[in-house]
């Protein structure tokens, strides 16, 4: 009679891990089908990708020069490599993307470029809102309304309303956007209530200040890419920020593509987020 042979079963340690990838998979797939964090990126696990992503795009101007072309040259290429990237965090399961269009300080710029940049942002609304809608992804925008053209804030306003219900991922445009600014007028806002008497200054806490935010709602970021090489944050989300992981690389935004994003979430996955304290518990 034979004996029967025993299941071989995987170490607890990979059992666990193997539970954990599960489950974190599923909880990605639950909002999002098609994503694949395992097959693009199999040597990361998938309870470490970024669940927000936000992107400081430089280096436009600098990619056209270098090949002799007009600067918008550069913005045309870098709204190509948008358009990979969306696709590819929408494959990694990422849930948010916020990507730093235009900058209240970028008005300074000549006015034939600013101008141009305009458009582009519009061909950019014409053009993506069938993709957004296939894709399932929710548009959202923040940065201040004023200064903006009437039709770019038309065309805003109808594809955040078409994609509203969309959620597989949310791409957040920073457009006309300063984190100075946006945090003055939080707190602007809290002073009139305090001033009116409907707040005591002393209940302020910071969750209050962050849902006076235009990010409200938005998780912060887990991780923030900045391409070009510069090591600033250049008024970027100053408070959402405190605590994301940074990843500066030297490629110029149009170049940005699948493999630099991919570098980017190895690096942060193998980073130890503490949050101020000590021994958090991994998630693998």
């Amino acid at each position: 009679m034979n004996t029967p042979q025993p299941l071989i079963e995987p170490p607890p340690a990979q059992a666990s891990s193997d539970g954990t990838a599960r489950a974190a998979v599923e909880r990605i797939q639950r909002r999002n089908p098609k994503a694949d964090p395992q097959g693009l990126l199999p040597d990361v696990h998938p309870a470490r990708i970024p669940r927000h992503v936000a992107i400081i795009m430089d280096g436009n101007g600098r990619w056209a020069a270098q090949r002799g072309f007009h600067r918008m040259v550069g913005h045309r290429n870098g709204a190509t490599a948008v358009r990979e990237v969306i696709t590819e965090c929408l494959k990694l399961g990422v849930e948010y993307l916020t990507l730093y269009s235009f900058s209240l300080e970028n008005w300074k710029r000549p006015a034939e470029e600013v101008a141009a940049l305009m458009q582009l942002y519009q061909d950019y609304m014409h053009g993506e809102r069938a993709e957004f809608m296939r894709e399932n992804i929710r548009l959202r925008q923040i940065g201040r309304r004023e200064g903006l053209p009437a039709e770019a804030l038309a065309l805003r306003d109808a594809m955040q309303d078409a994609t509203a219900a969309n959620s597989a991922m949310t791409v957040v445009l920073a457009v006309n956007y300063g984190s100075r600014m946006e945090i003055t007028e939080a707190v602007q806002r809290l002073a009139r209530d305090a001033a009116a008497g409907r707040l005591d200054p002393e209940t302020i806490t910071p969750e209050m200040i962050g849902a006076q935010l235009d990010t409200a709602g938005i998780p912060d970021p887990d991780l923030l890419i900045r391409t070009a090489g510069e090591m600033r944050v250049s008024n970027f989300l100053l408070w959402q920020i405190s605590y994301a992981e940074i990843f500066v690389t030297p490629t110029l935004w149009p170049d940005f593509d699948r493999r630099s994003l991919h570098e980017a979430v190895r690096a942060y996955a193998a980073r130890e987020r503490r949050f101020g304290g000590l021994d958090v518990p991994s998630p693998v």
